[in-house]
Parts: C-alpha cells; sequence; structure tokens
C-alpha cells in the first residue's frame, strides 16, 4: 500500500470523489472551493478522475495543475496500468458491465501518457488530522480497491474495511471513502464512514445537482454542487457517448441500477 500523510490540517476542508471526466463540474467545485476559501492542500479526492463523461484529459489536466491530494481509484490504476477495462468487477452482462466499455474505450485513448504516470503515483491510502481526530481516505475498500459499500451494506463489509485498514496504517476515527457513487455519513464498527460523494454523476435521486462534502472541525456535511449540466451532456454526444450517463446528468437517474443494493433502488 502507498500512504500519504497530509499531517495535522487546521481548517476547512473539501472532500469529493469521481470527476468522471465531468470537465464542467469540476470546474464548478474548483470555484466553489475558492468561493469558500479552500485552497488545493485543504482536499482531497477519493480517485476516478475519468469514468462516464466526455473530457478525460481536460479533467485530468485541471485538477492536476490545481494540485490536489488524490487517492487512486481502480481508474486511475487500470489506465496506469495500460489495462482495457476499468477494473470495477461488474459482473458478466449487467448494465454497468455493458456500459463501462464504450466510455472507458474513451479514457483510455484520450488521457496521454503524462496523465498514467501521474495516476501511477497516486497513493491507497490518504493520512491526515484534525480535531483530535485521524482521518484516512480510499477509494472502495481496503480489501478491494472496487468494493462498491453503500449505507445499506453490512456491519460485517465495514468491519472487514476496518480491519483492514488499521493493519497497514493503525487506528482511525473517520474513513473518507468513494467509488459507490452515493454519499452518506454513518457512525459504524467504532468509526465515522463518510462517502464524500461523487461530482461527475448525480446519487441516482432525480436532481442533476453532484455531491462533495465539507470537513470542519472533525464533522463532515454533505453538500450539493450545482454545474452546466447541458455542457456536459453536449460534450458526450459530441464524443458519441450517449448509452445512457448523458441522459442521467440530466434525470439524476443512473441507467445502471442493478449495481444497486435493493433498498437504494428507486
Amino acid at each position: 500500500m502507498n500512504v500519504k500523510d497530509l499531517g495535522e490540517i487546521d481548517g476547512d476542508m473539501l472532500l469529493f470523489g469521481g470527476p468522471y471526466s465531468n470537465l464542467q463540474a469540476t470546474e464548478a467545485l474548483l470555484i466553489e472551493a475558492a468561493h469558500r476559501g479552500i485552497d488545493a492542500e485543504h482536499m482531497v479526492c477519493t480517485g476516478d478522475l475519468v469514468a462516464y463523461c466526455g473530457d478525460p484529459a481536460a479533467t485530468v489536466d485541471l485538477i492536476m495543475d490545481a494540485g490536489i491530494p488524490i487517492v487512486a481509484g481502480n481508474c486511475e490504476k487500470q489506465l496506469a496500468a495500460g489495462a482495457l477495462d476499468c477494473g470495477c468487477g461488474f459482473e458478466s452482462g449487467t448494465t454497468c458491465d455493458l456500459l463501462s466499455a464504450g466510455w472507458y474505450a474513451h479514457a483510455n485513448a484520450e488521457v496521454s501518457l503524462e496523465h498514467r504516470r501521474f495516476m501511477a503515483q497516486c497513493p491507497d491510502i490518504i493520512l491526515f488530522s484534525q480535531s483530535g481526530k485521524r482521518f484516512a481516505a480510499i477509494h472502495g475498500g481496503v480489501t478491494d480497491i472496487a468494493r462498491f459499500i453503500w449505507s445499506a451494506s453490512t456491519d460485517e463489509v465495514f468491519t472487514e474495511e476496518v480491519d483492514a485498514l488499521r493493519a497497514h496504517v493503525g487506528e482511525v476515527d473517520v474513513v473518507i471513502a468513494g467509488h459507490s457513487g452515493i454519499p452518506f455519513v454513518k457512525d459504524v464498527v467504532g468509526v465515522t464512514w463518510v462517502n464524500a460523494g461523487v461530482i461527475g454523476m448525480p446519487p441516482h435521486d432525480g436532481a442533476v445537482q453532484v455531491r462533495y462534502a465539507v470537513l470542519s472541525e472533525g464533522q463532515a456535511e454533505i453538500c450539493e454542487l450545482s454545474y452546466d449540466v447541458e455542457g456536459a451532456k453536449a460534450r458526450m454526444t459530441e464524443v458519441g457517448l450517449v448509452q445512457g450517463y448523458d441522459i442521467a446528468l440530466q434525470t439524476g437517474i443512473w441507467p445502471s441500477e442493478d449495481v444497486l443494493p435493493e433498498a437504494l433502488r428507486r
């Protein structure tokens, strides 16, 4: 495990995941961070810089140039390795499995060697402290980078991941995660688990706003972010990514509900 420790962080932090090649949402997030007076050193991204949307290279460039600390997601790992799929572990024949072929091929064709080298050096875990609490940011899980962990997941799932995390980095009070795309804050098995949400796709709630989290004095709050949805959709249309995620930007409903546990389906 590649672990990066940011040390003690004073002041508010902005936490987010899954830019998903959505340049318009990424631009909006950086504007929001500036409005809040939060600089790049006080931000953490939980990975998956590229995925469903139309601007993988420009999105990576924007985040690289900003200097935001980034946890490696499965997309970073796969692109850095030159792999031919996103490594999400979708069941064969599911909607996610079928649709991932299109967007991953587009991302794989667009990102440069420089981007791949950048992705290869992203840490697996980012540590920091705030207000007497120790935080660990990961992507999906520690046992499996692409593990989908939901608010509805069992305590057994959280126990496995927290135990694995502590085996690598020692005691933590708060886990910050991403990957699954639906934000939540949950006190479970002796930690607070915070999924900060993703900015590249709405959280399957019927609205177009995406999500991020602000961490203030050790407490996380999930926040909404508005951005140029029509611009993001137009870019997807322009590059031929019209398999359903383009419509999801406008409807707030995923085309891939089969990845969700029953409790989170609409």
